[in-house]
């Protein structure tokens, strides 16, 4: 079982609660604003618009209430898009349509803001950066890793490296310099030119590393 399964109080009633939501989306104003050490459990009751005491039905404390919050915006990361799968398709177009698709996600703001909120938790509350990375990246490389082998036992690729790093070395292309700049602050959003040609690199790259 995954830490995202383990996680206390996500019953299926208590998953679709509207007034979970509203916590949620309180939580997630204040963790953004005020970062992870800088939140507290009385200014999430306040922007949530619940009492202290309705929120600790809830969650029990600031981490449980964290981690969840991880798992849902989680949920719409960009990883999640590598759930198609269509061998017919070459590999060439199925690489730029992916990745196409993975680093639009990642340069959405909501997802920046995401990252950096857990970036600013990890240290202090590592198990929040332990769920984002195993909902987030572990998941994303291992569906295209099981990919990757398929279209090297059809001969249409060559695995020199294990199929997980060999996935990690394409979404690595996609990212280009494109994410960390917006990471950073240092660039305005991208056009979908720039992550098209961005892509295209990538693509082209790995498959003079992995091309039949």
């Amino acid at each position: 079982m995954n830490k995202a399964e383990q996680l206390p109080g996500r019953s299926k009633g208590q998953a679709d609660a509207p007034k979970r939501k509203e916590i949620l989306d309180g939580a997630r104003q204040v963790f953004r604003a005020a970062g992870f050490d800088g939140a507290s459990m009385d200014k999430i009751a306040q922007v949530a618009g619940v009492s202290k005491g309705t929120l600790y039905v809830y969650f029990h404390n600031k981490e449980e209430l964290f981690l969840e919050l991880v798992h849902v915006d989680r949920k719409e990361a960009a990883e999640q898009i590598f759930l198609r799968e269509d061998d017919e398709i070459d590999v060439a177009t199925m690489l730029q349509e992916l990745g196409e698709k993975f680093l639009t996600m990642m340069i959405q703001p909501s997802h920046v803001a995401l990252v950096r909120m857990v970036i600013g938790a990890a240290e202090k509350f590592p198990e929040a950066g332990q769920t984002f990375f195993e909902m987030g990246p572990c998941f994303g490389i291992d569906r295209l890793a099981a990919y990757l082998e398929r279209q090297a036992s059809r001969g249409r690729i060559v695995l020199n490296e294990d199929p997980k790093l060999a996935a990690a070395h394409f979404l690595n292309l996609c990212h280009g310099d494109v994410v960390k700049r917006l990471l950073f602050g240092y660039a305005e959003q991208p056009s979908r030119a720039d992550v098209r040609a961005t892509v295209d690199s990538a693509v082209r790259v790995f498959l003079k590393a992995y091309g039949a």
